[in-house]
């Protein structure tokens, strides 16, 4: 069967990857230049790689990791000491390390919380634990049911005190959700909590040695095309043309550079678009459908993430940092994590700065002073006095429409993969699968939704042959 895909991050990808092992033909069509979506990169006019977002992977990424294997390409990803490292606003220069024995789960990430000395007090952190403690008792369908309070109505709820929220949450929320405990949905931390609780190496950390577009992308986009599927760029999708039913026609796609528009057809179709961008597309008589009404309760959030280049060395550490800036969230020193990137004398941080929507129609030199004014105060010792570092260049990357915004009600609105139309499905972190608006997220998505089509396609096939077999011989 021919699938048309629209859409060339990891859902679409991932998609297409997962349908040529079900042997079928994928077309991905990516209406940029690059592909990845949300992990996409580029280089600037100096070769050095800029991305769109500061891409960590985790343990609890099993399909992450299953995919990077039946590539051959595990290798690729450097993982970093099993530990979570925030910096100390009160201490400039001076972090806190969640550091996590290797021993069994749930006790490895207990014992790192009842060890780590520097940011929560006894009683606190007996609070924090039995606060935890419902999500590994009663699971998952716990976590979801939390989804009708935010993570601080929560933490409330479960008498975990207020400074927790403060010194952990806060800075867990940004990095996870791009938005602050009161305005994000329980679930979404509590499921990367109970992941982290669940699982021995589920919290441990990596990243890849080079570019997400050369080093991930594109070993997914030379299994399809090695597999006899498509890989097309520059192909954006104008419309989605239906027949009388409802069902699809055909995609038509915009020509560019003076070209006619394109017809393509195909015997499945799917949008692993981002949900904002399928919501403008979304064919009118689609729109009275209350599987597809429910897409106006999801909407991106803006994201800026910020490459800056210095003239020294700011840091050595090789891991993933916790600003715990109420400017900036995570960050790392690429220079130091990322093989590519490495650069023995001078740094390059990759930061994330969230919530962005204050700041995502900004000028990009207004971004850059207020970061290095929140950067004076985490590396001090550089970036102030008679003799400071020197920022050689940056590049600023503004993601107006990012993953779903995870505010609480939101699950209610996510999607199956699979939907009424029957030669129509969606890939993408947006729709209902365990791990939420992220790069496994993402992988899991595209998976579903080939498992849903060739399921249907097999159904199919098997109704028809039933169907056959009790005709009359002499009909057949």
């Amino acid at each position: 069967m021919r699938v048309a895909i629209a859409g060339g991050g990891l859902a679409g990808l991932a998609c297409g990857k997962y349908l040529v092992d079900a042997g079928h033909t994928p077309i991905v069509l990516e209406s940029r230049d690059v592909l990845g979506g949300l992990v996409a990169a580029w280089k600037d006019e100096d070769g050095d790689w800029y991305e769109t977002g500061l891409h960590a992977f985790f343990g609890a990424y099993p399909n992450m990791l299953q995919l990077l294997d039946e590539l051959g390409i595990s290798d690729r990803l450097q993982w970093k000491e099993h530990a979570l490292i925030f910096n100390q606003p009160e201490k400039p220069g001076t972090y806190s390390y969640f550091k996590v024995p290797d021993i069994p789960a749930p006790f490895h990430v207990l014992t790192s919380i009842a060890t780590s000395n520097d940011m929560l007090t006894w009683y606190q952190k007996f609070r924090f634990a039995l606060g935890l403690w419902p999500a590994v008792v009663r699971g998952q369908q716990y976590v979801e049911d939390m989804d009708k309070y935010s993570l601080l109505e929560w933490l409330r709820r479960q008498g975990v005190d207020e400074r927790v929220n403060t010194d952990i949450f806060v800075a867990a929320s940004k990095a996870l959700t791009f938005i602050n405990p009161e305005d994000v949905s329980a679930t979404i931390p509590l499921t990367a909590m109970n992941r982290f609780l669940q699982e021995r190496y589920g919290s441990k950390i990596a990243f890849l040695d080079g570019s997400p577009t050369e080093r991930l992308c594109q070993p997914i986009a030379d299994y399809v095309t090695n597999g006899g599927g498509e890989i097309r760029m520059n192909a954006p999708l104008k419309e989605i043309v239906l027949n009388p039913d409802g069902t699809v026609q055909h995609f038509l796609l915009r020509g560019l550079n003076g070209q006619p528009d394109e017809i393509l057809t195909a015997d499945i179709y799917v949008s692993a678009m981002p949900v904002d961008v399928l919501k403008v597309l979304m064919p009118t008589q689609w729109k009275e459908i209350p599987f597809f009404q429910k897409l106006e309760g999801l909407e991106g959030v803006p994201v800026i993430n910020l490459h800056l280049w210095f003239d020294r060395k700011l840091t050595n550490i090789d891991h993933l940092l916790f600003s715990r800036s109420d400017l900036l969230s995570v960050y790392a020193d690429m220079s130091i994590t990322c093989k590519e990137y490495a650069d023995p004398d001078r740094s390059m941080l990759e930061l994330v700065l969230a919530p962005a929507k204050d700041w995502i129609d900004k000028s990009d030199e207004e971004i850059i002073n207020a970061t290095m004014e929140e950067l004076k105060k985490l590396f001090p010792q550089h970036l102030a006095g008679e003799n400071p570092a020197k920022l050689r260049k940056y590049k600023v990357v503004k993601t107006p429409r990012s993953v779903y915004t995870s505010s609480p009600g939101r699950q209610a609105h996510r999607p199956d993969q699979k939907t009424p139309i029957s030669n129509f499905y969606l890939a993408g972190s947006y729709t209902m699968q365990r791990y939420l608006g992220s790069m496994e997220g993402a992988v899991l998505s595209g998976k579903l939704a080939a498992q849903a089509i060739a399921n249907s396609l097999s159904s199919a096939h098997t109704s028809a042959s039933a169907t056959l077999s009790e005709k009359p011989l002499a009909a057949v």
